[in-house]
């Protein structure tokens, strides 16, 4: 039996890097070598969990999670039954399409391993072919950048909008740059942390706010002009907010301010926290849910192949797969980093 390392929940805040079984391809499926893999929010969730509770008839225990689901990596064994794909293709990964479960998400299997199965591979629902242009770190954000996408399409932004982005983390900064690639007029990003600022306004946000130091009011309406709620009482011109912080705060800045027929897109999981629907009652503030990515997932693999560049300011730590404890540390310390993508070599 061959086996291979891959990486699970262990304690809580706990990572273990296991040997296990690697995968056999059956006739329909694909074998691929993992070369890199992000991490995101989603896994720090399961580490703050030590894993993911069980159903109530498996005594509802806490379960190992196999981890890692922004996996990019190259094909190096294929079912006799696959068509369209060819040993050394590049490929990223559609997570949810797993028969077998969510990869790197409860499912059987997890990208943050050195070798990953494609089950029933099929280009264009499973898996997406990149060209050699594009290096594995900048591929593996294809999974997030389809998340940031699928928010900026739900927000139906037009190119007069103005925007304003709660949040510079990889959502937030992937939103960002959609909704400039959209022809989006105004882009703001807001966020607490100076250096993530500097990243929006590299990326090709117009304007940025540190809503810890600035006046969030003030400053939009500065940047967005002046306009009324359904009341007729003054609030700022902003038309389109898209919550990428997930801070209870953010959802009370943006009914405090939201005009007439304002949006409000949120990508973020909101914790607990009351929300003034009297004050969206005065605005007809549309709360506007964004979950996933239904049809985004390889929709946004050719313009982050064209735009490599830009999305690659959105690396900040690169990782070997030998330091994963390190790497997974960066992601559970807040503030520590931005983006983190774990590397893997052939």
């Amino acid at each position: 039996m061959s086996t291979m390392k891959s990486v699970q929940t262990g304690g809580v805040d706990k990572i273990e890097v296991v040997d296990v079984e690697r995968p056999v391809p059956g006739p329909k499926d694909v074998l691929v070598r993992i070369r890199a893999c992000g991490i995101c929010g989603t896994d720090v969730t399961f580490l703050h969990m030590g894993g993911m509770p069980a159903r109530a008839h498996l005594g509802g225990e806490t379960v190992p999670v196999a981890l890692g689901h922004e996996p990019a990596g190259e094909v190096v064994e294929l079912g006799s039954e696959v068509e369209g794909l060819n040993i050394g293709d590049r490929v990223v990964v559609n997570p949810q399409d797993a028969p077998t479960g969510i990869i790197g998400c409860g499912g059987k299997y997890g990208g943050m391993s050195e070798f990953l199965l494609i089950e029933n591979a099929e280009v264009g629902r499973s898996v997406a072919v990149f060209p050699d242009t594009v290096p594995f770190d900048v591929a593996s954000l294809n999974e997030p950048m389809a998340v940031a996408r699928h928010a900026v399409n739900r927000s139906e932004a037009g190119p007069d909008d103005k925007v304003v982005v709660f949040g510079a983390g990889p959502i937030g900064l992937g939103a960002a740059i959609w909704f400039k690639l959209r022809g989006v007029k105004h882009v703001v990003v807001a966020d607490v942390i100076p250096s993530r600022l500097e990243k929006a306004l590299a990326v090709g946000a117009d304007a940025v706010i540190n809503s810890a130091e600035e006046d969030v009011t003030a400053r939009l309406t500065e940047l967005h002009g002046e306009a009324v709620n359904a009341l007729g009482q003054p609030r700022v011109g902003t038309d389109i907010y898209l919550d990428a912080a997930g801070a209870p705060a953010v959802f009370n800045t943006v009914v405090a301010n939201a005009k007439w027929h304002a949006k409000l897109v949120m990508v973020a999981v909101q914790k607990k926290g009351e929300i003034d629907l009297g004050g969206m009652l005065r605005s007809e503030l549309t709360l506007v849910p964004s979950q996933g990515y239904p049809t985004e997932i390889f929709e946004v693999t050719p313009e982050l192949v064209e735009h490599r560049e830009r999305f690659a300011r959105l690396i900040s730590h690169r990782v070997p797969f030998a330091e994963a404890d390190r790497a997974f540390e960066l992601a559970l310390t807040p503030g520590a980093a931005e983006k983190v993508v774990v590397t893997l070599e052939a």
